[in-house]
C-alpha cells in the first residue's frame, strides 16, 4: 500500500456508446501526464466486451487481470468511460469515482445535451478539449481529495466569521446568492446559496479554479451537472490576493465589468489581513497553532452529511514519508475502508446483504504498514462517530494500543470545526 501509485498508469478512455469511436484518451504515469496512446485494437476489445456483455442483459462494470484494473461506466447510454490503471492494488472504488467526476466534468463544460444527443462526433472532439485541462488534475497526485470522497474540499480562518459576513454582503451587493472564497481550490468561505449546490458541481467548480492557469478575472461559462446540465451559467472570479479567489455563480447579470473596483474596496480592503491569514491554509487546512498530537502526520475529516472534508498532510513539522506520499497512503486508506469497513454513505446504493449487516459493521479500525513493532510501521486508523469520519496517519512511535484513543481525542477537537 506504501508504494502505490509511485509507477503505474493510469488510462482513461472515452467513446461514444453506440459506435464505439473513441473521443479521447488521457494518462498519466506516475501521476503526471503521459503521451503513451493505448492502441486502437486494445480500445475496440475494451469496448466490444462490455457491448457483447450489454447484449446479453450483462452489466460488465469492472475485471482485473494480473497487472491491471479495469472499470467500464456508461452514462445516459450515449458515453462510455473506461479507466485502466496499472498501480499495485489498485482500488475498484477510486476508478468508478474517477468516471463519475470524468463525467461530472464533461457535462460541466459541454452541457449534458452534447452529450446525450451526439450528431457530430469529430465537433464534440473539438468541445471536449476544453475539459483536457481539469480532467488531466483527476488523473495526476493532486493536493485535494474530492474526486475520491465526493465532498468539497475546506479550510478553517482565523477570522472565519468577518469572512462569512463579508461575503454575504458583497454576494447580495452584487445580485447572486452563490459565491465562495478559495484557496488552491479549497473553500474558505461561502454563501447559504453555494453551500445548496448539489453534487458533483460543489466539488468541481473549486477543482476546476485551482486547475486554471492565474488570472485577474474570469467570466466563464459552465453547466451545472445537478442542478442545471443543459443551461449554462457563468463563473465569475476575482482574484483578491495571489492565491485567493472570489468566486460568483450568476445568470446574465452582472457583467464582470459592472463589478465596480468600489465595491470590492468597500467589501475587501478592510479584511486584507484576515485574508492574508488564509493564503498558508492551502495545504495546512487548519489554523495556526491548533492542537494536535505530535505523532500526527496526515488528517481528513469528513462531514458526512454536510459533504465536507479537512485534508491536509502538513500539520505538523517535516518528518518522513514526503507529503506525496502521506497523500497517496490516506487516499488509499480512504478507498479500503470506505469499500470493505464502514456503512455506506448517505446517497450510495446500499445492496439488501448490506442493510441485513449494518448493525454488525465496524465504527473503526487500524492498519499498520510494515513490521508491527515499536517504532516500526506508519499507522493508519480511522474512526467513525455519527455523521463525521476521521481518518488518520500517524508515526511508527504511536504504539498501536493508543490508536482508538488518541483518533477519538483528535475528532473531538475537530468536530467543532466541520
Amino acid at each position: 500500500m506504501g508504494e502505490e501509485g509511485t509507477g503505474g498508469a493510469l488510462h482513461l478512455l472515452c467513446l461514444a456508446a453506440n459506435s464505439g469511436v473513441p473521443l479521447f484518451c488521457r494518462s498519466s504515469r506516475g501521476g503526471a501526464p503521459a503521451r503513451q496512446q493505448l492502441p486502437f485494437s486494445v480500445i475496440g476489445s475494451l469496448n466490444g466486451v462490455h457491448m457483447f456483455g450489454q447484449n446479453l442483459e450483462v452489466q460488465l462494470s469492472s475485471a482485473r487481470t494480473e497487472d491491471t484494473t479495469v472499470v467500464w461506466r456508461s452514462f445516459h447510454d450515449s458515453i462510455t468511460l473506461i479507466a485502466l490503471c496499472s498501480e499495485d492494488g489498485a482500488s475498484e472504488l477510486r476508478l468508478e469515482r474517477l468516471l463519475h467526476v470524468v463525467f461530472g466534468a464533461m457535462v460541466l463544460l459541454v452541457g449534458l445535451e452534447e452529450l446525450t444527443s451526439v450528431r457530430n462526433v469529430e465537433r464534440l472532439k473539438k468541445e471536449l478539449r476544453a475539459s483536457y485541462c481539469l480532467i488531466d488534475s483527476f488523473l495526476g497526485h493532486s493536493e485535494l481529495i474530492g474526486d475520491l470522497t465526493q465532498c468539497v474540499d475546506c479550510v478553517v480562518p482565523p477570522e472565519g466569521a468577518l469572512l462569512q459576513e463579508a461575503l454575504s454582503g458583497f454576494a447580495e451587493a452584487a445580485g447572486t446568492a452563490f459565491a465562495c472564497l478559495l484557496t488552491s481550490g479549497r473553500v474558505v468561505a461561502a454563501t447559504e446559496g453555494w453551500w445548496r449546490l448539489g453534487t458533483p458541481e460543489a466539488v468541481l467548480l473549486p477543482w476546476m479554479v485551482a486547475s486554471l492557469a492565474p488570472q485577474a478575472a474570469r467570466d466563464y461559462p459552465v453547466y451545472l451537472p445537478h442542478g442545471s446540465p443543459t443551461v449554462p451559467h457563468r463563473l465569475l472570479t476575482l482574484t483578491l490576493l495571489p492565491g485567493l479567489e472570489l468566486c460568483l455563480l450568476c445568470g446574465p447579470r452582472p457583467a464582470l465589468g459592472q463589478l465596480d473596483p468600489q465595491l470590492l474596496d468597500r467589501w475587501w480592503q478592510p479584511l486584507l489581513d484576515p485574508l492574508r491569514a488564509c493564503l498558508p491554509l492551502g495545504r495546512r487546512a487548519l489554523p495556526a497553532g491548533f492542537p494536535l498530537h505530535t505523532d500526527v502526520l496526515g488528517l481528513l475529516l469528513l462531514h458526512l452529511d454536510l459533504k465536507r472534508c479537512l485534508f491536509t498532510v502538513e500539520p505538523l513539522a517535516d518528518e518522513d514519508p514526503p507529503p506525496e506520499q502521506r497523500r497517496r497512503l490516506l487516499r488509499n486508506f480512504y478507498a479500503l475502508v470506505t469499500a470493505t469497513h464502514f456503512p455506506p454513505e448517505p446517497g450510495s446504493v446500499e445492496k439488501a446483504e448490506d442493510r441485513a449487516h449494518h448493525a454488525q459493521l465496524p465504527r473503526a479500525c487500524y492498519l499498520v504498514l510494515g513490521p508491527e513493532q515499536p517504532g516500526q510501521g506508519w499507522r493508519l486508523v480511522a474512526l467513525q462517530l455519527g455523521p463525521r469520519r476521521l481518518l488518520l496517519l500517524l508515526s511508527p512511535q504511536s504504539p498501536t494500543h493508543g490508536l482508538r484513543s488518541l483518533a477519538t481525542h483528535t475528532l473531538h477537537a475537530l468536530t467543532p470545526l466541520l
